[in-house]
């Protein structure tokens, strides 16, 4: 690892034109000199590109627009183009902070079994905003069991800097998984390499209408691929209905039928204390019908 290595930056923008300005100049605005920012607009129906175009036209840096072809395949195929040591994929609706990409490369220098360092965000809403309530969770090392049960508070995947090797090592995103951060932190845990979080507050996590974990049919189908993926681990059965026992309780007050989906498809010998509170949520949604 050089004293300043080349760190590439991955914006995949789709619909986000009202935050894209904000995400690109926080990377522009990096104390750290030594990198490169890549911007692909993946289909966006709205302005994105004609602000990232005025923007690319100022500063230089590296855009192309396609057809919409989703997260993980816009990833690789800009990946494939980027000459960083360390990747950074980076939300279109989030904020960097300017000391981030400088706190990580300082951190990850001769950490060679470091596969991804990540910290800490600060929560804000649509308007930029600080919310009131903000989590912080200590630094800590996080193994493959650690994300595939749940056992540990995260990786905040605004925050996600990814040694080039460890990413090549698996292969880079898989396409066939659309939440495509989970699968890359497990794919890259399970070869071998280690996850450090950071303590460090590193980004501005945006929290508005149209983030992805709302969408809870969308989470649920992509974590149980994801989790599918691994189906050889040992305490994957494990993995997986705890997994669905926490959906099954989110959704039981909001999301009846998907509810009842989780609840099919959850063993009986796998039934806990969330299982039951679900299970109290959902008929009290049904006796208010």
């Amino acid at each position: 690892m050089s004293a300043s290595p080349l760190v590439s930056v991955v914006i995949a923008s789709y619909n986000h034109a009202e935050y894209i300005e904000a995400a690109i100049r926080s990377v522009l605005a990096q104390t750290y000199q030594n990198l490169e920012l890549l911007v692909v607009d993946d289909g966006s129906a709205d302005d994105s590109v004609t602000r990232i175009e005025a923007l690319a036209s100022e500063f230089g840096f590296d855009f192309r627009s396609q057809a919409n072809r989703g997260l993980a395949a816009t990833l690789n195929e800009a990946i494939a183009r980027a000459r960083g040591e360390f990747i950074v994929p980076f939300g279109s609706d989030d904020i960097m902070l300017p000391e981030r990409i400088a706190i990580q490369v300082a951190y990850l220098k001769g950490k060679l079994r470091v596969g991804i360092c990540a910290g800490n965000v600060e929560f804000i809403d649509a308007t930029g905003d600080q919310l009131p309530r903000q989590v912080r969770h200590p630094a800590r090392k996080l193994s493959f069991e650690d994300i595939f049960l749940n056992l540990r508070p995260g990786v905040p995947a605004a925050t996600l800097m990814i040694r080039r090797e460890a990413l090549d090592a698996v292969g880079g995103f898989d396409p066939e998984i659309r939440l495509e951060d989970i699968y890359i932190e497990l794919a890259i845990a399970h070869s071998g390499y280690e996850i450090h979080v950071l303590d460090d507050v590193l980004a501005r996590y945006r929290m508005h209408a149209t983030n992805t974990y709302k969408n809870y049919p969308f989470m649920v189908r992509s974590m149980l691929a994801t989790l599918e993926k691994f189906s050889d681990h040992p305490r994957y059965r494990e993995a997986r209905d705890s997994y669905i026992n926490s959906m099954f309780l989110k959704t039981a007050a909001c999301n009846s039928d998907l509810a009842r989906w989780l609840l099919r498809q959850l063993p009986f010998s796998a039934w806990n204390l969330k299982t039951l509170r679900g299970l109290l949520r959902l008929h009290g949604r049904w006796s208010r019908a």
